[in-house]
């Protein structure tokens, strides 16, 4: 293994740590909001399900918070092993942001171990959903940081480059680059989604098996609400982040479309093939939908790739994940609006059993998304790791022993999910809902 190029070794080991620490850090900043709603709602309300919820919510919450603690420290690991130019060149400007990255996560920390231990200690019960505020607002401020430094990375400023190195660093005109507000409120909302849609599953496979009781029911309404209005939220913002490739980034968005002339009223071309002679082959062509995606307007010019240089040109391939994440969002809005639309329907069967089928789906679809939405975020950037100043083949390491770190760290992830989902299961499935309603003398336990 130590024969094969560093640079493909680095980014393989780099790409598989974002494949797995993405899932949990995702989880991380949405599961807490989900909490703090399940929590409000119980005490708005008087209905002790809804708190249940919280408080089981927030036990499994602790498990992958600790995975993600593991797989992002091994991200701030790689940056300094695998990438030594590019940490040398840009470390100052992104230094600020992965120091309040580490701040925010400090906060979190220590107000989540405050609130774990301290149900049913105050006389105010809204004095113990306060504390999970600063929980909240760390995690997602978490995610703002480190999203900032993907946004340098895309859309490098605030700095000079003097025979490569950075003068007149301006940290906080690094962190506010054009690519950052997209691409922070992507992330957070798409965070969001996976979480309420991993909780919906969880629910829907609870109800699968045959558990009807009230509390199921109430949390498979309250987590798809949640992920409809989250899922939305991921739409517009995504429409957004359309017309941001298009005026900072028109190569990335002309290869995901295979967009090769630079015209106006483009159109949007969906799924297909490329042959070897370039002719897209299956494709749906939406007429004019690339000029509005790019400018609201079908008269929008959309830059093609044929103004670029060859070897600046990203990877056609990104044309798939953009087509799969399109479709993934689509089928995650649809399924539990069908749910929400089904159960006002009279006469119908509120809990069908491919219904539920199809919500538990949501959640690994979710997963699916952010993961294809990083995935061409990252391979769209290509061949640059700083866009314009440094390609990636300049920014690797040349150690011949990124290979067997490559084998030690891929264990390392298979052992850590692994354990994740069995500690998860177990925890759970030992501590059933029901029983524990009867054990903490909660009406309505008997409910079925």
């Amino acid at each position: 293994m130590s024969s094969l190029d560093p640079v493909l070794l680095s980014r393989m080991l780099t790409g598989i740590t974002l494949f797995v620490h993405i899932v949990f850090a995702s989880i991380g900043v949405g599961i807490p909001l989900m909490i703090a709603l399940a929590e409000w709602r119980g005490l708005r309300t008087g209905d002790s399900h809804y708190t249940l919820l919280a408080r089981r919510w927030a036990r499994g919450f602790v498990i992958t918070v600790a995975v993600g603690v593991v797989t992002g420290t091994a991200i701030g690991l790689q940056l300094s092993l695998l990438w030594p130019t590019f940490m040398r060149v840009a470390g100052q400007a992104i230094a600020l942001p992965l120091f309040l990255e580490t701040f925010a996560f400090f906060i979190e920390a220590i107000f989540l171990g405050i609130y774990l231990y301290t149900w049913d200690r105050f006389k105010s019960k809204y004095f113990h959903l306060m504390l999970l505020i600063p929980v909240a607002i760390a995690s997602s401020a978490s995610a703002v940081f480190i999203t900032t430094v993907n946004s340098f990375m895309n859309q490098p400023q605030g700095f000079t480059l003097k025979n490569g190195v950075m003068t007149d660093i301006h940290p906080i005109q690094a962190m506010l680059n054009p690519a950052t507000p997209t691409k922070v409120s992507h992330v957070l909302a798409s965070s969001y989604t996976l979480s309420a849609g991993v909780l919906m599953g969880l629910a829907a496979y609870s109800m699968l098996r045959g558990r009807n009781h009230p509390y199921f029911k109430k949390a498979l309404k309250l987590t798809a609400t949640c992920t409809i209005v989250f899922a939305i939220s991921t739409v517009m913002i995504g429409d957004a982040s359309g017309k941001f490739l298009a005026k900072y980034q028109p190569e990335k968005l002309a290869a995901a479309e295979w967009h090769f002339d630079t015209m106006t009223h483009a159109p949007f071309v969906y799924g297909g093939y490329m042959d070897e002679n370039g002719d897209i082959k299956y494709a749906l062509k939406v007429p004019y939908a690339l000029s509005v995606l790019a400018g609201n307007l079908p008269s929008t010019e959309v830059k093609g790739l044929n103004d670029y240089p060859v070897d600046e040109r990203p990877p056609l391939s990104i044309h798939y994940m953009f087509d799969l994440k399109i479709t993934t969002g689509v089928l995650i809005l649809v399924i539990p609006l069908l749910y929400l639309i089904r159960g006002r329907l009279p006469g119908r069967k509120p809990y069908p059993r491919w219904l539920l089928l199809a919500l538990i789906l949501v959640g690994p679809l979710a997963m699916i998304a952010i993961e294809l939405g990083w995935m061409f975020a990252e391979v769209g950037r290509q061949p640059w790791i700083l866009r314009g100043y440094m390609k990636v083949s300049e920014a690797a390491t040349t150690s011949t022993s990124v290979g067997w770190m490559l084998v030690m760290f891929v264990i390392l992830y298979l052992v850590l999910c692994f354990s994740a989902i069995k500690v998860l299961s177990k925890l759970f499935r030992n501590k059933d809902a029901v029983e524990e309603m009867k054990q903490l003398g909660m009406e309505g336990a008997e409910s079925k």
